[in-house]
């Protein structure tokens, strides 16, 4: 964490000065707004903490709630997840709180004895490394809670605006604020009355029965599989060996139980299958009482008995999988005739079963995907037309999502028999590792995705997938490091120059990047706007072949050494030397002449390049960059 270069700081350094709208900012909400966030769940939020980041746009989220989320019913967080939680400053802190899944356990009946069950088999949940950083479970109150806080930290002083139902939009594309919005209070004084907001922007996050979704006409799609699952989060006496591991278990009478332990060491959530439902049900299963959920529990794990001593909550089910058609106000008619106004995100756009865990993962990379390029958007730094762009990638991983999730939940649903061969959902659940872990999105090339023409100069880092950290050894203060662990959800993009063999100060293609990049008319860093720090924008570092004590850090280029703050201080904190035992290079297939690598704001790698390949970069960034911005960031 870096901080002091704008005077001395004696509090919470995570507190952030206040700056633009936080600097006194409204505690009502007003009638205009650049962005207006419809819902607080975690793709609301997430995009709202984004968004924070960007102290010259007015951001608010309402939610019709009275105040904070107490029990909320996800609780799988992907090692993505986790990851983006770094990116926030908070991903420590919410895996000290968490249960962390290392194996998961499988259960079928005993072939000597079919009416008992015995542990059959043991994966580890990340067998192949596919991450640094762990599965988590906690309550998605506190995911929520820790994005609150980083919102109340930022600049802009953030905070949600409860007790705001959405009522209804319209979208005039020539008024300065296009969406109109109709909120209905629920509480307070004014409860019931309504009023209006004008938005530049709406985002609808607003979950399964959106009505933000319904006011710009989509309409979800898909199937259900007419079969139900009670759950519930208890706290129980068992004689069950495993009920601290996550388990797949599965009887003899064909009923099966998702067991996922929670945090806290003593609660556990337990997904139990109720079976098969009627054509002819409407609805009636979703009344099925707990105590039936309960016996039915116990009757799939015999021999074993769990004897329940309180339930923080429970619900009943059908899985279902549908997806909207679009997640965003344009219709397939007037697609490149005009901009999104109105997006929605998370489960207003896609709905799965929950036993895969991916629900509240997918919904906060929505958000994260789609606030940065409003908060360019809106600062000036883009085109209008990066905006089409969120639609375009998440639904593709939206429907993959929903591939998966029919997979898994069919193989969940089986019964024993029905299996040829006992270890194929052990097996599924290894072979198809990275896909529940979040590292399975890949965007196909766009405006801001490149081809791949030069991959072979960075294979460890795929265009179109996130960025996969290493360590490194940071020259300034002979400290380990991870490298992706650097980069901060502050909405600027990353430059990673992996340097040739020369060494610093010596004439090499890196010297001449860096004299490129900062003298260059057609440089992306020649689109910032005048005064602005050197690393506004863009977040470059160097990293040499170099152990860390070879390298010259008074040789270093000054583009890798930008100075920042008012007292213009230079930041020494971006110029890196390899690790001997874990060489980046070599980790990550880098090739040893040299390569760019672009990383969106989202960790998402963008672009591979040559050392020398200035033009290219110059044509990747030219539509993304909306020249001589007078905008600051």
């Amino acid at each position: 964490m870096q901080f002091h270069h704008h005077g001395y700081v004696s509090g919470d350094p995570r507190i952030q000065p206040a700056a633009g709208v936080g600097i006194n900012r409204p505690e009502e909400l007003p009638d205009e707004v650049d962005v207006l966030i419809v819902g607080s769940g975690p793709a609301g939020m997430l995009a709202a903490a984004q968004l924070s980041q960007f102290p010259g746009i007015t951001t608010r989220i309402v939610e019709r709630r009275p105040g904070r989320l107490a029990i909320g019913q996800a609780d799988g967080i992907q090692a993505r997840s986790v990851e983006t939680f770094q990116a926030f400053g908070f991903a420590e802190e919410i895996t000290a709180e968490a249960y962390r899944i290392v194996e998961m356990a499988f259960w079928r009946p005993d072939p000597e004895d079919p009416s008992r069950i015995i542990r059959t088999g043991r994966a580890v949940d990340d067998e192949t490394g596919i991450s640094e950083f762990p599965h988590l479970i906690v309550n998605q109150a506190r995911v929520l809670d820790y994005f609150a806080r980083f919102m109340a930290n930022s600049p802009s002083r953030m905070s949600p605006d409860f007790g705001f139902e959405f009522r209804g939009l319209e979208v005039d594309d020539d008024a300065e604020y296009p969406v109109t919005v109709t909120l209905a209070a629920t509480a307070g004084p004014d409860e019931g009355s309504e009023r209006t907001v004008r938005a530049k922007y709406v985002v609808g996050a607003d979950g399964a029965r959106s009505k933000v979704r319904a006011a710009i006409g989509c309409t979800l799609a898909g199937d259900k599989a007419n079969h139900a699952w009670g759950v519930m989060d208890v706290l129980a006496e068992t004689d069950f060996p495993d009920i601290r591991t996550k388990c797949a278990i599965q009887s003899s009478n064909g009923g099966s139980i998702l067991l996922i332990p929670r945090e806290g060491g003593h609660l556990f959530r337990m997904y139990v299958d109720l079976g098969v439902v009627p054509e002819d049900d409407n609805g009636a299963v979703r009344t099925t009482p707990i105590e039936d959920i309960i016996s039915r529990a116990n009757d799939i794990m015999a021999p074993y008995t769990l004897d329940v001593r309180n339930v923080a909550w429970h619900s009943v089910y059908e899985v279902g999988h549908r997806l909207t058609d679009r997640f965003d106000d344009v219709l397939p008619a007037d697609l490149g005739t005009r901009t999104p106004r109105v997006f929605i995100t998370g489960d207003a756009c896609h709905t799965h079963s929950a036993k895969a865990g991916q629900g509240m993962n997918v919904s906060m990379q929505d958000g994260f995907n789609l606030a940065w390029k409003l908060g360019h958007v809106l600062e000036g730094r883009a085109p209008e037309a990066l905006l089409s762009t969120y639609s375009a990638e998440r639904q593709v991983v939206a429907q993959n999502l929903i591939d998966f999730d029919k997979e898994w939940s069919t193989l969940m649903a089986k019964r024993p028999e029905e299996f040829e061969n006992p270890s194929d959902l052990e097996d599924f659940y290894v072979s198809t590792a990275e896909f529940p872990a979040g590292f399975m999105t890949q965007y196909t090339p766009s405006m801001l995705i490149a081809e791949s023409t030069h991959q072979a100069l960075a294979t460890g880092f795929p265009i179109g997938k996130r960025f996969k950290s290493a360590p490194v050894r940071r020259v300034s203060d002979a400290n380990p490091v991870q490298l992706g662990h650097l980069a901060q959800a502050d909405g600027r993009w990353r430059i990673y120059v992996f340097a040739d063999a020369a060494p610093a100060g010596a004439a090499s293609p890196v010297a001449d990047l860096a004299q490129w990049l900062t003298t260059a008319p057609d440089s992306p860093l020649a689109a910032m706007p005048e005064g602005a720090d050197l690393d506004a924008w863009f977040d470059i570092k160097v990293i040499y072949q170099q152990d860390h004590r070879n390298i010259d850090l008074g040789a270093v280029p000054a583009l890798f050494k930008p100075q920042v703050g008012p007292f213009r201080l230079s930041d020494l904190a971006k110029v890196f030397g390899t690790e001997s035992r874990e060489d980046i290079f070599e980790v990550r297939g880098v090739d040893r002449a040299g390569a760019v690598v672009v990383v969106r704001p989202d960790q998402y790698v963008a672009n591979v390049l040559p050392l020398a390949a200035t033009a290219e970069l110059a044509a990747f960034f030219a539509p993304q960059l909306a020249r001589n911005s007078p905008a600051a960031g």
